[in-house]
């Protein structure tokens, strides 16, 4: 049975003043993707893909390095857009997503509703298996993503599901249905 990898990137350095996008992978982001990467040979994925933004990249570069693959960039695995939030605090973080995961067809946080990041992510994620017949594909993609994409095919709670969810992680499905296998990482 092949295999759909979707791994949380690491954990960033948060820089105050630059928006999430552009953060890259932190000191103990990058030794806890050494430890991803080894925990990624035993679902041997044939190909990595990953979202544009940096610390996706950088956890995609780590992995394949060590997995000895080469690794693509893909369009739409990004998170969703909410560059314009600014620094909140962990009460208020709670709060927003509560509403962004409940809520899903209003726009909550950011330029796009829960139901829209969901439907691009998903179609992202069906063009890249698309484009890799062959073997398990791994995506490295990001949080909130990730758990639109397991709430759609899985019965979890949204919010608690993402809370739970840790940095870096890895949720694996079969890819003939999207049937949820595996979550590894979880706080």
């Amino acid at each position: 049975m092949r295999k759909l990898i979707l791994v949380r990137h690491s954990l960033p350095e948060i820089v105050p003043n630059v928006t999430y996008d552009k953060w890259q992978l932190s000191r103990e982001g990058r030794r806890r993707c050494k430890l991803l990467a080894k925990s990624l040979a035993d679902y041997q994925p044939m190909s990595i893909s990953t979202s544009t933004e940096r610390k996706a990249v950088e956890t995609a570069e780590i992995i394949a390095n060590h997995l000895g693959l080469s690794f693509e960039q893909a369009p739409n695995l990004h998170e969703n857009d909410r560059t314009d939030l600014g620094m909140l605090n962990s009460a208020e973080i709670d709060n927003l997503f509560k509403s962004f995961f409940s809520r899903t067809d209003e726009y909550i946080m950011g330029r796009e509703t829960a139901d829209q990041a969901r439907s691009r992510f998903i179609s992202a994620v069906e063009e890249v298996v698309s484009r890799k017949p062959d073997g398990n594909v791994a995506i490295v993609a990001h949080g909130t993503v990730i758990t639109l994409f397991t709430s759609h095919f899985s019965e979890v709670d949204a919010f608690t599901f993402w809370k739970e969810l840790g940095i870096p992680s890895v949720v694996i499905f079969s890819i003939a249905d999207y049937r949820l296998l595996k979550v590894s990482g979880q706080n």
